[in-house]
């Protein structure tokens, strides 16, 4: 057994980065593409009723932490442990809620500030690229440089970084060493994030030996239905390969079947055409009458009649 839990799971993310806001601020600026002095000075978190709802199976697999900062910037981060198609368009409509949610206050369209939704996603979902960092925002189809602000969706693959890439953000490294590293089995942390203040602290919150037994049953309830949900997902995904397999080999079946029909079609088009040819050679002989060639060759009267 480790000294540490998984930092990843439901209870010790929202210990971590729900409770301790230098180290959601030291995360965020971390990992958002801010340009030089963008950085957030302080925040605050948003009020319970304005955490987006959840569905039953999302409260399991999706872990948030909802905050704004002193200039108003609101920021949604979220742990996704498996992935599906739908937990983006879920990301960027959540962030348009924000987003449209600052008129609600009275505020000027002129004022209205971006919303960042950082997502860390437990999977790999972008299986054509190596990078694990996806930044999306609007930007002009030909002049990147012209940026419309207002969404900022970043999604970030877990399972892809390695410690060698993004050697020049030093915090960026730390964090995500820190989320990929960390688990049950841990005993030792790697002395690189125990020197550094801000890691330092977010290992001694996940330290085994903090948490209460009410508590671990919860984070063990927590993995329990990530299980099962992957399970489930596991189960849909090969049900769904299945039905694809088989529609595959039910189209190849179609095309198969079309081009012997085409095949066929061909054969009897050609033989049809040396009957032709033979029958206008023997009416060109002028030896044989036109009911005999059409015994012949087993063409109708009409049709040898209609021969030049």
């Amino acid at each position: 057994m480790g000294k540490y839990l998984d930092p990843r799971a439901d209870l010790t993310f929202k210990k971590i980065f729900g409770e301790h806001k230098n180290l959601v601020t030291s995360l965020l600026n971390a990992m958002l593409p801010f340009k030089n002095g963008e950085f957030i000075e302080e925040i605050e978190y948003w009020p319970p009723d304005k955490i987006p709802d959840r569905t039953e199976v999302e409260k399991y697999s999706i872990v948030d932490v909802c905050c704004r900062d002193n200039h108003q910037r609101e920021f949604i981060v979220e742990m996704q442990m498996s992935w599906t198609e739908a937990f983006k368009k879920r990301v960027l409509l959540n962030a348009s809620k924000a987003y449209v949610a600052q008129t609600s206050k009275g505020m000027s369209f002129a004022n209205l500030q971006p919303v960042y939704a950082l997502n860390f996603v437990n999977d790999i979902f972008q299986k054509d690229v190596d990078d694990y960092y996806h930044y999306y925002h609007l930007v002009h189809d030909k002049y990147t440089d012209k940026v419309i602000e207002g969404l900022h969706l970043i999604f970030i693959e877990l399972p892809k970084f390695k410690p060698a890439s993004f050697s020049e953000r030093k915090m960026q490294v730390l964090w995500l060493r820190f989320l990929t590293e960390i688990d049950e089995n841990t005993r030792e942390a790697p002395p690189e994030l125990l020197e550094n203040a801000e890691v330092s602290e977010a290992l001694e919150i996940v330290e085994r030996a903090a948490f209460t037994d009410t508590e671990m049953r919860f984070y063990d309830k927590f993995w329990d239905r990530v299980s099962v949900q992957k399970t489930l997902e596991e189960s849909w995904k090969a049900k769904a390969d299945e039905a694809e397999a088989k529609a595959e080999q039910a189209k190849a079946a179609v095309e198969e079947a079309e081009a012997r029909t085409k095949q066929a079609e061909a054969k009897a088009e050609q033989a049809e055409a040396r009957l032709i040819e033979t029958a206008r050679q023997l009416k060109a002989l002028n030896m044989l009458t036109t009911q005999q060639i059409a015994d012949t060759t087993g063409l109708t009267v009409e049709q040898v009649e209609a021969l030049a």
